[in-house]
């Protein structure tokens, strides 16, 4: 976004796009929001959208598409083998990261578990990583390896101005490579890690593990899908990179990592993924995989209209006015919640505002999931659905216990270009109202609980009568405005 300065008020975003086409919203009153949320089994993931009024769950295929990209979903080429539109997007993904090889694949949990089933060849194998993310754990877990999270001490710290707290504890990696450097399949990197805050990895962090992974003779991963955000923040917070291009950024990340993943969900604002890769030997590896599990290997379970989309949406991706409007929002965001008081996720990250729910709800245990327990309150009184990344997130260890989080956050995800200024002060002010009635609050406790990925599709009740009060307090607070 432009740097604007205001005259007359504090400096504020400015989008630096308008808005063509609208889709309608419905805010239900507060029993409506309530009987819902009890249906949902208090799991947001099962909120029917038609409730929702600001759908803040994720970005993941919520972006808001450019005119361009509309417009080239008009001209793909359907063929099921050898499409154009296939080869203009492997030609664009070769531009930006500078990688001679491309596998398609229908989205990025998809690219984890091409690489996890290629890669983990024997048990009790370990991956290294600045921090997980829960489809690439389940993937690595499924295959019987671990996983090993060594992001660096700030990575955890709720509260710091460390620009880059997604970076990894390099002493950490070499002393795990010493030690078990047969058993690692890869060491994956998020670019943006999504359980902590949405939070960036520097350049030089890039650089430093990707040479010990080259002395070490160790497969380097990056999982891109947040790369929009990190390229943004590299360019904010990094006085090295405040001036070079957005694409030779993206082209010196590409000539470090053996292998590059993302979700077009997130990266390129359109539904799909893939796979770029350097070296030959690991492109036939997972190619054998990908007819297989995914569909022929120039398409990969993609729409071609989507391939088209995402072609233009990576190349939008070279556009600082493009790729700042989200992390600027959530900025925002999160000034106005921290001069409230109100605990939140510093400094302000990529993909979402992220309440601390830990500090919020104090007096609920962790065990009674508060990070759950404070989106569910946030979706009665507002009507915002967002998504709890915390100790319900997790899965249980093998003997059955329960693991409990680093952080209890709720993720108020800004999906580009969607949401108005408006919109974003209309849910700072609920978040407010709600912070002041936090005390009303209580906990959950599971209903039905599935094996994997069970914030997906579990179903918890409240241990009390606690959201009727709630909602009878918001009732006494703003009356006839429900």
């Amino acid at each position: 976004m432009a740097e604007v300065k205001f005259f007359g008020s504090a400096d504020m975003p400015l989008e630096m796009h308008k808005v063509k086409i609208i889709q309608k919203l419905n805010l239900r009153p507060i029993d409506d929001r309530l009987a819902a949320i009890s249906e949902a089994g208090n799991n947001t993931f099962l909120l029917k959208n038609r409730d929702v009024f600001l759908d803040m769950l994720t970005d993941s295929g919520s972006n808001a598409m450019s005119d361009r990209q509309l417009a080239a979903m008009m001209v793909a080429d359907d063929s099921y083998a050898g499409s154009e539109t296939y080869y203009r997007l492997e030609a664009k993904l070769q531009e930006i990261f500078g990688m001679k090889y491309f596998l398609p694949a229908h989205q990025g949990r998809a690219c984890e578990h091409l690489l996890a089933q290629s890669l983990i060849n024997k048990p009790n194998m370990i991956v290294p990583m600045n921090y997980h993310f829960t489809t690439a754990k389940a993937h690595i877990s499924r295959f019987g390896a671990e996983v090993a999270e060594i992001i660096i001490d700030e990575g955890l710290a709720v509260k710091s101005d460390n620009p880059f707290k997604g970076n990894m504890n390099l002493q950490k990696l070499r002393d795990l490579i010493n030690a078990r450097k047969d058993d690692i399949p890869f060491v994956r990197v998020e670019s943006g890690t999504n359980l902590v805050g949405g939070q960036p990895v520097s350049m030089a962090n890039f650089r430093d593990i990707t040479n010990i992974c080259r002395e070490s003779g160790v497969i380097s991963v990056l999982d891109a899908s947040l790369l929009a955000d990190n390229l943004y923040f590299i360019k904010a917070r990094d006085e090295a990179y405040k001036n070079v291009p957005i694409l030779t950024i993206m082209r010196e990340i590409g000539s470090l990592f053996d292998i590059i993943y993302f979700s077009a969900r997130k990266l390129g604002c359109a539904r799909g993924g893939g796979i770029c890769l350097h070296r030959e030997d690991l492109m036939e590896r997972i190619r054998e995989l990908v007819p297989l599990f995914e569909g022929f290997l120039t398409y990969g379970g993609m729409s071609v209209r989507e391939m088209e989309a995402l072609t233009v949406g990576l190349d939008e991706t070279l556009d600082m006015d493009m790729i700042s409007q989200a992390p600027q929002f959530i900025k925002h965001m999160v000034d106005e919640l921290s001069a409230m008081n109100i605990p939140v996720v510093t400094p302000a990250g990529g993909l979402g505002c992220h309440l601390n729910a830990r500090e919020i709800l104090s007096h609920v245990p962790q065990e009674k999931y508060p990070a759950g327990a404070l989106a569910a309150a946030l979706y009665i009184v507002s009507g915002i659905r967002g998504m709890e990344r915390g100790t319900l997130s997790e899965q249980r260890n093998k003997d059955g216990t329960e693991p409990m989080a680093h952080m209890e956050l709720v993720r108020l995800a800004l999906p580009r270009r969607v949401f108005t200024l408006s919109q974003v002060k209309f849910a700072i002010d609920r978040i407010n109202w709600l912070y002041q009635n936090r005390h009303l609050i209580g906990g959950l406790h599971f209903t039905e609980e599935p094996k994997i990925l069970r914030f997906f599709f579990g179903k918890l009740a409240p241990d009390s009568d606690w959201q009727l009060k709630l909602a009878e307090k918001f009732k006494t607070d703003f009356g006839e405005s429900l």
